[in-house]
């Protein structure tokens, strides 16, 4: 060791614990804009291509009302010209109107809407109950979290469109108004999605808090709420991001088989796109293709750009898989 390293002064413990811990930039640690920083080449294409169809979809459902021409039941024109039943496209009615003189471009814009809210309140539900069963359950363990545990996988073996079926019927009898059919789905959706988000946070929970950081906690006396919020949740929720995009598809998939089982929301209420493919079935052999094509594209089209978001972000998530995207990438 030379003279000069030797005669350096070592720093003190309290001047290095003064020094404040530099934090990362807000923009790498936001989910989806720290995963899209990550990716490239192809999973990057599939991770934008789906951000940009999920942000057209938000944007029709939020401006829903500027965008359609008419009302998810109008029949008539403000002058009392009526539409007609199952007209092909023309220069009033640019998508065709439906059996029931609907125009078809209002409706797939306000069922945008209708499939918006659903999504929001199944996943904010679900959410909340399972993040706090699977937290409870996950810290405490014992006879409680045995119980829950039997619970959800009990409800997890069911089918869930079955299960919502089940429980759409027995919340609003199989038909409702606007917002009773939203909530009515999203109970439906939650009773789904809860065990789901009880599995990912338990098992979360269960590994984090044989953490040193938490053990720590408990031994200079941290009360038990603030160890949970503060330590052990906000390091149990890194795959939350992921399960809820793929649960949004799932989500749109359920309430458009509920519309077109027959269980969803009255044509008169609102517009949802199950029921308008419900009602295009007799005319497919009629040759009137217009009333079915365009729900059927928009859910198709939602549901590609939530999964591609959402497996975007699982494979991003998976060190495995980022690494030899980013090998692919390079060479």
């Amino acid at each position: 060791m030379s003279e000069s390293s030797r005669d350096l002064p070592t720093p003190k413990t309290s001047t290095l614990a003064a020094i404040p811990p530099q934090k990362r930039p807000l923009k790498d640690r936001l989910p989806v804009i720290s995963q899209l920083r990550q990716s490239v080449g192809l999973q990057r294409g599939m991770l934008v291509a789906g951000l940009i169809i999920v942000a057209v979809f938000i944007l029709i459902a939020v401006f829903a009302p500027l965008i359609a021409p008419f009302g998810w039941a109008q029949q008539k024109l403000p002058d009392g010209t009526s539409f007609g039943t199952q007209q092909p496209p023309n220069a009033t009615n640019i998508l065709g109107t439906t059996v029931s003189g609907f125009d078809v471009f209002s409706r797939v814009i306000w069922g945008a809407q209708t499939a918006f809210l659903v999504i929001v309140a199944g996943i904010v539900c679900s959410i909340f109950l399972g993040i706090a069963l699977g937290l409870i359950s996950g810290y405490f363990g014992g006879w409680l979290d045995r119980i829950l545990v039997v619970i959800c996988d009990a409800i997890y073996a069911f089918p869930s469109l079955l299960l919502a079926i089940v429980m759409t019927i027995v919340i609003s009898r199989g038909q409702s108004n606007l917002w009773g059919g939203v909530m009515a789905t999203a109970l439906s959706i939650t009773v789904v999605f809860v065990p789901q988000y009880f599995r990912v946070i338990r098992a979360e929970v269960v590994r984090v808090k044989q953490e040193p950081f938490v053990e720590s906690a408990r031994v200079i006396g941290v009360p038990t709420g603030r160890i949970l919020i503060r330590h052990v949740l906000r390091n149990s929720t890194r795959s939350l991001p992921v399960v809820i995009t793929l649960n949004a598809s799932e989500s749109i998939l359920t309430l458009a088989g509920l519309g077109f089982l027959g269980f969803g929301i009255e044509a008169t209420q609102a517009a949802e796109w199950g029921y308008d493919l419900n009602r295009a079935i007799a005319d497919v052999t009629s040759g009137i293709w217009w009333t079915g094509v365009f729900p059927g594209v928009a859910i198709v089209l939602v549901v590609l750009g939530i999964t591609l978001v959402g497996e975007s972000l699982n494979d991003l998530s998976d060190p495995r898989l980022r690494k030899r995207r980013r090998a692919g990438g390079a060479a």
